[in-house]
């Protein structure tokens, strides 16, 4: 009732409607309404609806089942039903937890996931986290309850029961639902095929053992990549090109992407900040040359000829190829003077600031919330929230540590959940745009660490038996 009251509390006072809702609720509405999944056309009454690939099929599908039942762009209907999604995330984590633990962990992980309000925030906003989050939680969980079969006492190994392959089929069945949500769900595919991969090579003198984990990897692979074949058929066959995923700037195929523009954004940017003032700007607005941070000229030279860009492209606020190459110049001077900043430091600050930074993007707190001269509540908000966040964060970390410190561990299967975690971050470190909900999907594994964490002081504080 907590969970639901929580949830509730978000609905009501902070719905999320943005700009991407109102793309996939468009998508929706045509396919529904017109049977083409594409994106309605202003201005052109010959073809107002525009086929497209920018989207994957998974979020647009799920509107339009709600939109069938309760009346198209019904967002109240969609976030009524996604807090329905998120309590049985709820659930789920739970019971990875008691697989991965124990049943003390698990009712602690329910806890942790009910009364987290980065999840219920998400809940109540019209985008895809919740369910992505939800099919991860029930990919791992799956994947966990099939590693818990294969090594049964009483399951002979070379034989890969009934049961073990239904698991194993339902942990690519959740995958493919993840990529069919968001093009990034893969790295979940990937993490679990590395996991396997690494028991087959310890596995590698037993035959019958390596014949099980392989099995299980062909089962979850194929599953998990089976849905992408009728989408990539049609994009062939309506737009006459290759995509088995979607475009990773999620532009059409005759718009312009502005590669130098975003190299160049990636030589100095590693704070959310940075995205809504900045790079979500352009084209469209102006660039404020005082909004950029101190890294983003290293000398006087450069910021000559930074500023000059920038004000050639203030004059008309559109990125033509040209602008677009002297940002890709400006992009390739910075690289070739200070590479191991690209590559390595950028990289990891991006993934610090989206792991770390308080979750209030769709809150009211503003996106410089440190400054507490603008607003003082809406700071104090901000920092309880990032205070939180970093509890969940510390705790999932003081596991990660304990795991690598003592065997054994206490958690089984933690290889896999490590992967995860390290490949989706890895990823996350290569984005121009470090938006903290990026790493939600990551909030099943860090609440099962958690749990683990507060299992072991429960039972440390717990005081001992008395013998009379």
């Amino acid at each position: 009732m907590a969970a639901l009251a929580l949830r509730l509390f978000f609905f009501f006072h902070f719905p999320a409607v943005t700009d991407d809702s109102h793309i996939y609720a468009n998508f929706a509405t045509n396919w529904m309404q017109h049977g083409v999944y594409g994106q309605t056309q202003g201005g052109h009454p010959e073809k107002p609806i525009v086929p497209t690939d920018t989207r994957l099929p998974g979020y647009p599908a799920f509107l339009a089942g709600i939109f069938w039942l309760f009346g198209a762009g019904n967002f109240k209907a969609v976030m009524l039903t996604q807090i329905l999604v998120d309590l049985a995330t709820c659930l789920i984590v739970a019971d990875l937890a008691r697989r991965m633990v124990s049943e003390r962990a698990a009712r602690v992980a329910f806890v942790l996931a009910a009364l987290c309000p980065f999840l219920a925030n998400y809940a109540a906003a019209v985008l895809t986290e919740t369910l992505e989050i939800f099919f991860t939680a029930l990919a791992l969980d799956c994947a966990a309850a099939a590693l818990n079969r294969m090594h049964a006492a009483d399951i002979a190994p070379g034989v890969l029961d009934q049961t073990g392959r239904k698991l194993w089929a339902a942990t690519g069945a959740a995958i493919a639902a993840c990529i069919l949500l968001r093009p990034d769900g893969g790295i979940l595919l990937a993490a679990v095929a590395l996991y396997l991969a690494v028991l087959a090579w310890r596995h590698r003198s037993g035959r019958k053992e390596l014949a099980d984990i392989l099995v299980a990897g062909i089962i979850v692979v194929v599953i998990a990549l089976a849905p992408l074949a009728p989408w990539t058929i049609r994009n062939f066959r309506t737009l006459h090109h290759f995509q088995p995923l979607a475009p990773r700037y999620a532009n059409e195929t005759n718009e312009l992407v502005s590669r130098g523009f975003n190299r160049w954004v990636k030589t100095w940017i590693a704070d959310y900040a940075s995205v809504e003032e900045i790079y979500w700007n352009v084209p469209g607005e102006k660039i404020d040359p005082e909004k950029l941070p101190s890294r983003t000229m290293d000398n006087p030279a450069q910021r000559d000829e930074t500023l000059a860009v920038i004000a050639d492209y203030n004059q008309t606020q559109d990125m033509t190829p040209e602008l677009d190459a002297r940002f890709g110049n400006l992009a390739a001077n910075r690289i070739r003077a200070h590479p191991v900043r690209y590559y390595v430091g950028l990289p990891l600050l991006r993934v610090a600031d989206m792991w770390l930074r308080p979750r209030t993007e769709i809150l009211p707190p503003d996106v410089r919330w440190w400054e507490f001269h603008d607003d003082t509540k809406q700071s104090i908000i901000a920092v309880g929230f990032g205070l939180l966040n970093l509890a969940y964060v510390a705790a999932a970390l003081l596991a990660l540590i304990r795991v690598q410190a003592r065997a054994p561990s206490g958690i089984r299967w933690a290889g896999l959940l490590i992967s995860f975690l390290l490949l989706r971050s890895a990823f996350l470190g290569t984005l121009e745009n470090p938006e903290p909900r990026y790493t939600l999907e990551c909030y099943p594994v860090v609440i099962v660490f958690t749990a683990r964490v507060l299992d072991d002081l429960r039972r440390v504080r717990r005081p001992p038996y008395k013998i009379s």
